[in-house]
């Protein structure tokens, strides 16, 4: 069984961010006509979804021979990191089925329940790819990360017509890449993609929002709790083998978790009137701003960093 490393659904991620400013752009041609605006988003995600899936079908499965439809069980892979990324693309893909739709006039129930689901709905797809390809199969893990995902854009649309808890991301380039580059990147856009440990995902909360009405708290300044790993070279264990020579990298590097606190700011609370301006500030939102941080390492223990990434 080949070891899972998904690297797809953050490229489809970046295409759903994408999204959200096409359907901003086109706000003035259309204000007034939702008709033309659902009808924009329908044959618009039709049409995206189909090449998706054939371009996908195209480019990777089928290559692989076909088998009968199996599950794989990867949880223990990548300390759960691949989990993680998971659960960031179904919610930021989630996010922008919400502006989608809400742009084109559907109501509060129908772009929270549907629009939010765009996620979870793609990835799926993907997972049945997995489940019939040879040497692969359906992950359970992953479909429970990408409900969370999903569930995490939909149940805020509903509650609160807004994301206060937003999912974030950053990076910091770490010295394990070099090692196995055909793994975790052999430059600097794969290495953002494929090497977990130079990534953490983020929970960061807007206090203001619940807080009551009259409370000094800014609106703008959040707190984010963090997720990163580190000494992570092989999905299980630090061993692989590369080109007929076996290497084993466990006695060199601990694989190790790390979990953060630090501020953090939400742009789309800065004040500003311009739609444009505000669907810029939803896709920058999905980073983490570089603040001060503390760290506890699960090998090496509490540290502090005066800046963060």
């Amino acid at each position: 069984m080949l070891l899972k490393q998904p690297y797809w659904h953050k490229t489809i991620l970046v295409c759903a961010l994408c999204s959200i400013a096409i359907c901003s752009s086109a706000q003035d041609t259309t204000a007034t006509n939702y008709h033309l605006r659902k009808q924009i988003v329908v044959g618009g995600n039709a049409v995206a979804y189909t090449s998706l899936m054939t371009g996908l079908y195209s480019l990777w499965y089928k290559d692989f021979p076909f088998q009968r439809f199996q599950f794989f069980n990867d949880n223990a892979q990548w300390q759960q990191m691949d989990k993680v990324g998971h659960s960031f693309s179904c919610y930021y893909e989630g996010v922008a089925g919400i502006e989608m739709m809400k742009w084109a006039g559907y109501s509060k129930n129908q772009y929270s329940l549907i629009g939010g689901s765009y996620g979870f709905f793609i990835q799926t797809g993907v997972e049945v790819f997995d489940g019939f390809s040879a040497g692969w199969g359906a992950s359970i893990g992953d479909v429970a990360a990408n409900a969370f995902g999903a569930g995490l854009a939909i149940s805020q649309s509903l509650a609160w017509d807004e994301q206060r808890i937003w999912m974030k991301y950053s990076y910091s380039a770490s010295p394990y890449a070099q090692i196995r580059p055909n793994v975790l990147g052999s430059n600097l856009p794969e290495r953002i993609l494929k090497d977990y440990n130079g990534q953490t995902y983020w929970l960061s909360v807007n206090v203001n929002s619940f807080l009551k009405e009259d409370t000094r708290w800014p609106k703008w300044l959040n707190i984010a709790a963090g997720y990163g790993v580190d000494g992570i070279i092989g999905g299980r264990d630090n061993t692989f083998t590369r080109e007929g020579v076996a290497y084993d990298y466990n006695k060199v590097y601990k694989r190790s978790r790390q979990f953060y606190l630090s501020p953090d700011i939400d742009l789309t609370k800065l004040k500003n009137k311009r739609k444009g301006i505000r669907t810029l500030l939803i896709i920058a939102n999905s980073i983490k701003i570089p603040m001060p941080t503390l760290e506890y390492h699960s090998n090496e223990g509490m540290k502090a960093h005066w800046i963060h990434f």
